[in-house]
């Protein structure tokens, strides 16, 4: 498909040279990569005044790409974050997941997303504290409307994965910091979704367990995941194969590490 047969496609178009740079699939304009985000502003209305917490962001993320998202307070990551998972809509741009236009979607169609393409994880685990791990982990399946049998034995292959085998029946209380979060991520990966994205994984943990759980990001990312991981800390950030530094709601820099 020509550039000129872009232009004239309206708004799915985008920037001329864009198929040559591998931005885009040739036969529909829809961009291959599993993320892209293009243009993407974030504004709020403070009286008279509007902030814009993202300034015409634009990235590709590859599948199977290793990212960390990084900035000081107030440099617009976490809206940035909440917008890559799904949990807020851009004010201006187009955002693509896996082949979705998703900045056009409503709030039901962004839950379905949320629920079969991203698998989060939070930095206070957000765990059921009357559930065991088990069940825990099973509960997006249960969203998803799968059986119980089945839900069952995926979220056991899932705890399994984070080596967890042994504490399927403890709840959180009977758990460390680190063995918290990491029934956190096999919740996160249950459904094997498109993309783990994590916000602060590390923050409510020790240095000790902080190295633990990032080799664990690190072995997921071996086995194939896709991962974006939002962070203030730098060895942090280190830890994956590229960084994007936002702040002030724009990219300062985007750097491939590894």
């Amino acid at each position: 498909m020509s550039d000129a047969t872009l232009a004239a496609a309206g708004t799915n178009a985008v920037e001329p040279g864009a198929l040559e740079h591998g931005d885009l699939l040739a036969h529909d304009a829809v961009p291959a990569a599993l993320i892209s985000m293009r243009d993407i502003w974030k504004s709020y209305q403070m009286g008279a005044e509007e902030l814009h917490a993202l300034q015409g962001v634009s990235f590709d993320v590859q599948r199977g790409e290793y990212v960390a998202i990084i900035g000081p307070s107030g440099s617009g990551k976490s809206t940035l974050m909440n917008l890559i998972g799904c949990l807020d809509t851009p004010s201006k741009g187009r955002y693509w997941i896996n082949g979705k236009l998703v900045s056009a979607m409503e709030d039901d169609e962004l839950a379905r997303i949320r629920n079969k393409e991203i698998g989060f994880v939070f930095q206070t685990f957000n765990l059921l504290a009357r559930a065991t791990a088990l069940h825990n982990v099973e509960l997006p399946l249960i969203y998803a409307g799968i059986s119980a049998s089945d839900r069952r034995e995926r979220a056991k292959r899932s705890l399994t994965a984070v080596e967890l085998s042994d504490r399927m029946t403890h709840r959180p209380n009977e758990l460390s910091g680190g063995q918290r979060q990491r029934v956190a991520i096999a919740r996160a990966l249950v459904n094997t979704p498109s993309l783990l994205l994590a916000d602060e994984p590390t923050g409510a943990l020790d240095s000790h367990t902080s190295v633990e759980i990032m080799n664990l990001f690190e072995r997921l990312h071996a086995d194939g995941n896709t991962i974006i991981v939002v962070t203030h800390e730098h060895d942090i950030a280190a830890r994956a194969h590229r960084i994007i530094h936002i702040r002030d709601g724009n990219i300062e820099k985007d750097e491939k590490i590894k």
